[in-house]
Formats: C-alpha cells, structure tokens, sequence
C-alpha cells in the first residue's frame, strides 16, 4: 500500500481446503505452485512421458515438484538455524508429494466418484493430515535448533526498541 503497488495474495484460506491437492495447489503459498509447476513438474512430465504412460509421468512430475520444494525447505532451514539438513523436511514433502498423487490418482477411479464425502470431514481430514505430518517432520528441526526462541526474543527486542526510540 505504502509503495501503491497491489500485491497478490499469498495464501487463499487453507484450512478450507478438501484435499491435498487443493491445499498446495490453490489455497498454500500461491506463487510457489506456479513457479514450480513450470520449473519442475511440466518438464519433468515431459521427459518422462516419452517412456512411460500419462498416469506414470504425471505422477514422477508431481513427486518431482515436492522433492525440489522439500530440497529447497532444507536450505532454507538450513540459513535459518545454521544446523545441518536431517531430511525430515524433505520427506515431509516427499510423503505428501506421493499423497497427493495418490489422491489425483485415486479421484480418477470409479470406486471414489461413487463415495461422496461431506466437505467438513473433507476438510477435517486434509487440514489434520497437514498439521499431524508437520509436527512430526516439518517443525521439529526448527523447534531443536532454538531457532523459535530466538525469532520472538528479536520480535521482543524490536518492540523495546521501537517503544523506547518512538515513544
């Protein structure tokens, strides 16, 4: 606002999200699908589908997308806390690269276009799977290195500091 530029939005409610697919597709950090889907997941399809079926490469694509993005989170824990990767970031997006290709794959069967399910146990289920899985991969390494205390003792110390050359 300060600049008079319009920012695109970041997130679109996730906890409203009915799948794994529409949480990291169209609901969770909106501009990294769209960078990677072209990076990542359409060459990889690419490539892949001169040798296996659709189905095969679409799936590759997509476990391919969550590797790099999990890659990439480990590097970036890594400035954060200064400690060395231990791979639960990274098979943090591995297993739900492959849940979430499974769930595409699953959505193309006969079996679950018959089976309706409510969209608040929908949501339910997605929202409490990504919570679950990140508190047992996702957030640990952060919280090991101290790296949250530290992050709100400087937010403390910014608000003395504000509070005592402002006020």
């Amino acid at each position: 606002m300060a600049l008079g530029c319009d920012l695109e939005p970041q997130f679109n409610e996730p906890y409203l999200a009915t799948s794994l697919q529409d949480f990291w597709g169209r609901r969770w950090n909106l501009m990294v699908p769209a960078i990677l889907r072209q990076a990542v997941y359409v060459p990889v399809r690419r490539i892949t589908e001169r040798k296996m079926k659709s189905e095969q490469a679409k799936f590759l694509g997509v476990l391919a997308t969550f590797l790099v993005s999990g890659v990439v989170h480990e590097l970036i824990f890594f400035y954060f806390t200064r400690e060395p990767p231990t791979g639960e970031v990274t098979l943090f997006f591995i297993l739900h690269g492959v849940c979430t290709a499974a769930e595409v794959a699953a959505k193309r069967t006969s079996l679950l276009n018959r089976w309706n399910m409510s969209m608040m146990v929908s949501r339910l289920l997605t929202v409490g799977f990504v919570v679950v899985t990140g508190g047992w991969l996702f957030f640990p390494p952060l919280l090991r290195s101290g790296m949250i205390e530290r992050l709100s003792n400087e937010v403390f110390l910014s608000i003395d500091f504000i509070k005592q050359n402002l006020f």
